[in-house]
């Protein structure tokens, strides 16, 4: 079965984005080489601010996908948008998870965009 392809549009750095709980910035976006293929990732900051059970801050990173198409079009917001296919494996998920992790340790979770 083939993994369909996905548009990931690419966030602006640096850039608050709100959420309910707080908001969130988009501070890194990666391209990793992993066996003869690109992956795209973006690293953040979570700030929980606005919630009744308190506050905190969390460093994460989210996986779009191996690289199909490097920014081929933009959306209507007029962000590059790249094709990406999911990283569905668990293998080369957790493998993807361990690099991103050595590469840069305070990341707390890794999300794979599905």
């Amino acid at each position: 079965m083939n993994t369909p392809l996905h548009d990931f549009a690419h966030s602006p750095l640096n850039t608050e984005i709100t959420a309910i709980g707080g908001y969130y910035v988009v501070i890194k976006e990666t391209r990793l080489p992993y066996r003869n293929e690109e992956v795209l990732y973006f690293i953040g900051n979570g700030i929980v601010d606005r919630t009744c059970c308190g506050f905190g801050a969390f460093y994460y990173a989210t996986v779009a996908g191996y690289i199909r198409q490097w920014q081929y079009k933009k959306n209507d917001l007029g962000q590059p948008v790249t094709q990406v296919e999911p990283v569905t494996d668990d293998r080369e998920q957790t493998r993807i998870q361990q690099m991103i992790r050595q590469a840069d340790p305070l990341v707390t979770q890794v999300n794979f965009m599905v």
